[in-house]
């Protein structure tokens, strides 16, 4: 439940959280920190890898050149796009896994040592 700020909740001990409290916090902040330091490069690298191919199919014909037989450039990019994409997933949901960790971590921390408004 929400008070009339927004900012606090019950947890289920009946006991309000202070969640500005919990956004002010090292450990949070250092959570935070770590997200937007892995997420950033990832995303710029994805989007830069995506889209290259109708940018480099577009404008050049580099990728028109055989690779191997009558396969082109192309096909290899376009190929390591879908593996690009699994790989991308792969470490995504292995590292959130560990934020999710941390974040379970904060929470139980903030409610026990004080989290709670009062």
């Amino acid at each position: 439940m929400n008070d009339e700020s927004g900012y606090n909740s019950i947890d289920e001990s009946g006991q309000a959280i202070d969640f500005e409290k919990v956004e002010q916090s090292k450990p949070f902040q250092k959570l935070m920190h770590e997200r937007k330091k892995f997420i950033v490069p990832y995303t710029i690298f994805f989007l830069v890898f995506y889209f290259l191919l109708p940018i480099l199919t577009s404008y050049t014909n580099f990728l028109n050149t055989p690779a191997f037989g009558d396969i082109s450039w192309v096909w290899m990019f376009a190929f390591a796009q879908f593996i690009m994409t699994w790989v991308l997933c792969t470490i995504y949901v292995k590292k959130a896994s560990s934020f999710d960790d941390q974040a379970n971590d904060i929470i139980e921390t903030q409610i026990r040592n004080g989290g709670k408004a009062s």
